[in-house]
Parts: structure tokens; sequence; C-alpha cells
């Protein structure tokens, strides 16, 4: 049975490191726009918008022929705007995919990988990246996943994990399989609502990382496998990584 996906851009304002990021230009165009059109092209989405705190956005989004929806400003994820998002739509979807709002370069590849686990049975579907050099397998703002023979995700940490024992450790990325999670979401809408209300767990909490909440709570996260490399804008500095990608 096919299932009816909804993408959802959770895009706010008030960003610590980089205030008013989803407005930034990349060339021509704004990050949101840039998002917004690559989300689009995945003809696995049956409908796509942002969801934002902020009037400013939110016009804007609408300028260039996008939808946009407005949600409350305090909500603690982009997991929570998203299911805000698609509970004011009031429409049937199976799925809602997070799409990365900062993430202005997403392909719809990317996003096909997520949908074809969209099976009615996955809970929460997510992708990892192989990691090929040793200073991103230590680098704990670079989140990990161990996954099982299933693609089911065990764990994720910002350690470096799994731990290579009795093995030096500029060894460790010739001795063991390292993946870096790439924090795209596809969440079964029912279960998008029971996670949304789950009071914080120690684990999470340890590692700020919401996922662990959820596998604290015991929903399963299946993870495909990427080749393609994702580039996040997280703060201004950013901006230079990825000007050779525009050429508009």
């Amino acid at each position: 049975m096919n299932q009816k996906i909804l993408g959802v851009i959770p895009a706010r304002y008030a960003s610590t490191r980089f205030p008013g990021k989803p407005l930034i230009k990349l060339g021509n165009k704004t990050m949101i726009q840039r998002v917004y059109e690559q989300a689009s092209k995945c003809k696995a989405l049956q409908r796509v918008v942002v969801a934002t705190d902020n009037e400013e956005i939110y016009q804007h989004v609408v300028s260039f022929g996008g939808v946009a929806i407005k949600t409350k400003e305090e909500h603690p994820s982009g997991t929570d705007r998203c299911f805000e998002a698609f509970e004011k739509l009031q429409e049937p979807f199976d799925y809602v995919i997070n799409v990365q709002g900062d993430e202005p370069f997403i392909q719809p590849e990317q996003i096909d990988l997520l949908v074809n686990l969209c099976d009615g049975k996955t809970h929460i579907a997510t992708l990892v990246k192989q990691i090929k050099d040793t200073e991103t397998v230590f680098n704990p703002n670079v989140v990990k996943a161990v996954i099982n023979k299933q693609h089911k995700a065990l764990y994720f940490s910002r350690s470096a994990i799994p731990f290579q024992r009795g093995v030096e450790v500029n060894e460790w990325i010739n001795k063991g399989v390292f993946y870096k999670h790439i924090g795209m979401y596809a969440y079964k809408s029912d279960v998008l609502k029971q996670i949304t209300i789950l009071p914080v767990s120690d684990v999470e909490k340890a590692e700020s990382l919401e996922q662990l909440r959820w596998l604290d709570n015991g929903f399963e996260i299946k993870a495909a496998i990427t080749q393609l490399e994702t580039i996040g804008i997280d703060v201004p500095e950013d901006i230079e990584k990825v000007k050779s990608l525009i050429n508009d």
C-alpha cells in the first residue's frame, strides 16, 4: 500500500548560534527557499510545508510560492514543531518527514531513502553515512550511530562508538565501521504523536540527543545508509563552505 507522506521543514528565527538563519541569502535565494525547492523535487512527498514561529519567515515562504504554517515559539525541538504543523493541516498523512531547514543542498534521493522505509510498520526512520576519517569519529559535534544487521539503531552518541578495545586511537578508523547520523527523520504519524509527549529521559539529557528518548521508550529507529554528503549551516562561518555549490 502506498503511504501518504508529508514533508515538514522546521524553521525558527531565534537560533542561538545563528539568529535569522533561514533568511540568509545564498546566491540569489534564501536558505529556506533552497531547502523548500530541493524537498519539493522529491515526488514521493504529497505535500511540503515550512513550519515556523516567525512572521517574517512565514511571509517570505508565501512570497516565493511556498506553503507555510505558523507554529508556537516555545517548541523544544523540530520534532514538536513538525507535529504541530501536521495537526494543523488536519489531513490523513501516514508519515511525516522532518527535513532539516539548515541543509540547503539536501538531495531528493536522500528523502527517497527515507520514503523507502515508510512501509506502515517502521516507527521512525533516519539516515546514516559511513565516516572515513579519524577527526570526524572523535568530534563530539558529530553524532555517531551504531546499527544492527537489520539496520535498526542500537544507540546514538557524541562519543566515538563502537569503542575499539586494544586498538591505537589513530587505527580505529581502519579497524571498525563508524556511522555519522544525519538528522533527517520520517515518523509514522501515530508514533509522532506519542513521542512528543514523552518526558525527557536521563540518557537523552546526558547526550543532548532527543532520539535517545525514543529508543529509551521502546520505539524502533530504522536507518538507511546514504552515500551522499550533507552540508549543514550551523554558524555564519559555514557559509564559506557552500559558496562553491551555488551556481545561480
